[in-house]
Parts: structure tokens; sequence; C-alpha cells
């Protein structure tokens, strides 16, 4: 069997992706694809359990601090750098590990991404708009009616999704459900396997929170001052504030809440956050799952993850 051009790694926040993907790189000479909508962030490092300089010295990672915080980056933005990691790995013969979480960047990565129109500054700019004089459930309401379908898998709270469906939609008059119709299909251009790692919820969430209290004591606090002070010179671009942990660290450093309460905080989103991303891997074809226990070599784990790899068949 032919190697396969990308090995992806993915799993749920905290479970320990980022170790054992360093640890499979390490033994097997290869580098490591980031899959990550936040860590390609300068400035988000902490919060985001990006490697250390260490880590990424020892083994080369790409797509980690490829933008500055107030630049915006689309899906369809990230795919074509991704794809032309891989194009490289492959002409020079290394293998390559995506690791990462960021269910619409693997969702690309293994479907593609369909032929949507172009970002109308203009038009979005007047969706934004009525989004805050008439309040984003009225936009919600005008979603439900004309693509009920894209409504149905859009939370109604999810201001950046809404207006881009009611913005594709205006400028081509069809649905943007119609157009993502293609979505579900393995892609053929690219030769993928995909192992997960699974662990308890319970432990999981305990793992979460202890996590959280340890960004914090490496230096969060310091990391979200330093970004607030850039957001008063480049507002921080909307793709980088949705970075867990931050707003709400932010809102701490105003005198908005007290650490304790930003902590709970943090620890209750993450969990969330969690729980989305399984579900949305449940509904993700062909994923090999390892079971991971808190606390486990990393070594030992990658060692069953590349016999995962090994008995996964490569997507064609």
């Amino acid at each position: 069997m032919p190697r396969a051009d990308l090995d992806l790694l993915i799993g749920p926040t905290a479970c320990g992706k980022s170790a054992v993907a360093l640890a499979f790189a390490e033994k097997s000479g290869g580098e490591i694809l980031s899959v990550d909508s936040m860590k390609l962030y300068q400035g988000l490092s902490i919060g985001v359990a990006k490697p250390s300089p260490q880590e990424r010295a020892a083994v080369p990672h790409h797509l980690i601090d490829w933008k500055q915080p107030h630049e915006s980056c689309s899906v369809a933005e990230w795919l074509e750098a991704a794809e032309g990691v891989i194009a490289d790995a492959k002409k020079r013969g290394v293998r390559l590990i995506g690791e990462g979480g960021t269910a619409l960047y693997i969702k690309a990565l293994r479907e593609g991404l369909f032929e949507g129109p172009g970002r109308d500054d203009a038009l979005r700019a007047r969706l934004e708009a009525e989004a805050d004089a008439s309040g984003l459930p009225a936009l919600y309401a005008r979603l439900q009616k004309i693509d009920p379908a894209a409504a149905a898998k859009i939370l109604p709270g999810d201001r950046r999704r809404i207006v881009r469906a009611l913005e594709v939609h205006e400028l081509t008059g069809m649905p943007i459900s119609e157009q993502q119709a293609q979505w579900g299909t393995l892609r053929t251009d690219l030769r993928i396997r995909v192992v997960g790692l699974a662990m308890d919820r319970a432990k999981l969430y305990e793992r979460i929170d202890k996590r959280a209290g340890a960004m914090l004591d490496a230096g969060w606090l310091d990391e979200c001052r330093a970004l607030l002070a850039l957001d008063e010179k480049r507002p921080l671009s909307k793709e980088a504030r949705q970075a867990i942990g931050y707003r709400t660290l932010f809102a701490h450093l105003r005198g908005e809440c007290t650490l304790e309460d930003a902590r709970e905080r943090i620890q209750f989103d993450t969990h969330h956050f969690a729980r989305r991303q399984l579900s949305w891997y449940r509904r993700f074809p062909a994923v090999s799952w390892v079971e991971v226990q808190p606390g486990e070599d990393p070594a030992a784990v990658a060692e069953r993850v590349e016999a995962a790899f090994e008995k996964e068949h490569t997507s064609t």
C-alpha cells in the first residue's frame, strides 16, 4: 500500500493529541501539520496549548504562528495553505502527520470545499449592521425561511455562519446547503488516513479542568494582557477572538469578574466545546479510534496510533 499523503490524528481538546503526534513524528522522522484554527495565530500560545519552542525545534511544525492576531483566516485560505504543505512534504518524501481538532478544517481536508462565492465586504457589512440593529434572531429567522436545511445545522447564536449563509444566498440566489451538497464524499485527490484519540468523558473533563489551572499558572493572564494592548492598536480578528478562554480572561482583566469565576467559566466552556467536537466526529466516516488514559506515556500511545494507521485503509 502506498504511503498516505497525510496521516491525520484527531480528538477532542485536552486529550493529548499534540504530545502523541510529537512522539509519533520523532519516531517516524516526520513533520507535523497543525489542523487547528487558533494555533495559527501569533500571540495565542498558552491558552491554545501551542507546542513549545523546544518541541517545534525538535520536529518541524507547519501552519503555527502563521497569522497576526488581527488577521482573518477563512477555511478556504487555510485549506489552500495546508494542501501546499502536503504537496511539499510529498515532493520531499517526508511523512506528514496532521494533528488537531478543528472540525471544519478536518472536514475540508477530507472532503474538499464547495465552490462558493468569495467574500463581499459591502454585503457582509450590511448584514452585520442588520444583526446589530435588529438582533441576530431576526437574521436567523430569515435564514430558516430561505434555507431551512442550512439553518438546521447552524446554531442560532453562530453569527459568523448565519451571515455567511445569507451572504451566499444573496450573491448566488441559491441556498448554501445546496452548494455544500457535495460534502459527505471523501475526496479522491488526497490519500488520507485518520485515527482519533478517545478518552472517557469524565476523565477528559477532569483533564480539562486541571489544564485550565496549569495554563493560568504558566502565565496565561500575562499573555492576555499583551493581546489586550495589541487590541487597542489593531483589534483582534473575529476568528482570533473565538479562542476559548481569552474573552473570559479579558473580562477579568477589565474587572468584570473574579479570577475564580473566570476559571470556572473557562472550564465550563471547554467542556461544552469538547462535547461539540465529539458530536462532529461521530459524523466522520472511516476513523479508527484509539483509547487513551490520562497521564499515559505519549510514546506508548504513539505506538498504538501507528498500528491503527497501518490497519486503516487509505482514502483514495
